[in-house]
């Protein structure tokens, strides 16, 4: 990752194709190191291609993966019970008072500024 970044970081500063040297300079600018088959591996993939087709093309593939779905169907699905949801909501304010109450009481029989 760090890789890609350095060479969008190169093609940000005004040059079109970034070479290995270009990506070695801004990594080494920050202390990282990676290993040259990397950078190889990157620069082969990318030699001949715009920037913003690439970048295109990834928000395509990106668009097909699913992303959170599963905690949304699983959160309505007590609801649709027919009204049991709002007794745990209930509790839940309850155990949260309590608890409050609890952290109060910490003081130990004294205040500091009396």
């Amino acid at each position: 990752m760090k890789v890609v970044a350095a060479y969008l970081l190169a093609v940000l500063s005004g040059k079109a194709s970034p070479t290995s040297a270009d990506i070695k300079d801004i990594l080494g600018s920050v202390g990282c190191e990676t290993e040259d088959s990397q950078i190889e591996l990157l620069l082969k993939e990318v030699k001949g291609k715009d920037l913003c087709d690439l970048i295109a093309a990834g928000r395509e593939k990106l668009a097909s993966v699913p992303s959170g779905g599963g905690g949304v169907a699983m959160a309505s699905a007590p609801s649709a019970g027919g009204g049991g949801g709002a007794a745990p909501a209930a509790d839940a304010k309850k155990e949260e008072k309590k608890e409050e109450k609890e952290e109060s009481d910490d003081d130990m029989g004294f205040s500091l500024f009396e």
